[in-house]
């Protein structure tokens, strides 16, 4: 199953719309930065076998979640955590929720 399905994903916006979903009040406070599979190549981390995650965007807009995607329409990801946070407090955002659904965590065993 497609995971922004999963998630409850209905929509998408930009970040050149936050600006105005935040100003008419409709933007929620807190975005959800989570794991996705990787969709694009690039930025030092070209190996998808090596590094076949990213991290993603979901911000609440008029209560449904939508994801971040970039100007040409493909859901942006970022390979650091540390690139995300500076990315969110650009954007206005100052706290947020993490979430990794797909990588094991821990000494499960």
């Amino acid at each position: 199953m497609d995971q922004d399905v999963a998630l409850g994903v209905t929509t998408t916006v930009t970040q050149a719309d936050l600006p105005l979903l935040r100003e008419t009040l409709r933007l929620g406070e807190y975005p959800v930065v989570y794991r996705v599979h990787r969709q694009q190549q690039g930025g030092g981390f070209g190996d998808q076998d090596k590094h076949p995650y990213a991290w993603g965007v979901l911000v609440y807009v008029d209560g449904q979640l939508a994801r971040i995607n970039s100007a040409r329409g493909l859901g942006r990801e970022w390979n650091d955590l540390a690139r995300v946070e500076r990315w969110l407090r650009t954007h206005g955002f100052w706290y947020w929720w993490t979430r990794n659904d797909l990588e094991a965590v821990g000494g499960m065993d």
